[in-house]
């Protein structure tokens, strides 16, 4: 069992500090952070602009940074956090660190990993989605308004 006693919401926005961030560096507006017992070791969001490689979205970057925090590449004792539900390559990414939870907030229902098939998540992880969905979802909306422009 993963013990937190600070609430899912209290985490999520730390997640969407990362997101405001990656917007105010013209990032797509995502943030991810990993708590392993109770302590956050991985935060990051969106550089796929930065560093030219459309693979560095923000759960890749924490999934690293968590795993050489750690020393380890299985990541079953921890929780990601992030703003947007992870899309198909996440989710798979996920699936290989065998993530003890996923935290999302807002739903992605055209690439979100749901629309494709739950079972890209590795069959220990559990899942909790729309937390603070509303807040996610305005600064994704937010930036793509700004973009169409």
């Amino acid at each position: 069992m993963i013990e937190q006693p600070l609430s899912d919401e209290y985490y999520m926005r730390k997640a969407l500090h990362e997101a405001e961030t990656a917007f105010s560096k013209n990032e797509v507006p995502v943030g991810a952070i990993i708590v392993c017992k109770n302590k956050i070791i991985a935060r990051s969001h969106n550089l796929t602009e930065k560093l030219t490689d459309f693979t560095a979205h923000a759960e890749m970057q924490v999934f690293t940074a968590a795993s050489e925090f750690l020393q380890n590449k299985y990541l079953n004792e921890c929780t990601i956090y992030v703003t947007l539900e992870p899309c198909l390559m996440c989710a798979g990414a996920s699936f290989w660190t065998r993530i003890g939870r996923i935290v999302y907030g807002a739903s992605d229902h055209r690439r979100g990993f749901k629309s494709f098939s739950e079972n890209v998540l590795h069959p220990s992880t559990v899942i909790n989605g729309g937390v603070l969905e509303a807040e996610c979802s305005s600064l994704l909306t937010s930036f793509f308004s700004a973009k169409r422009k």
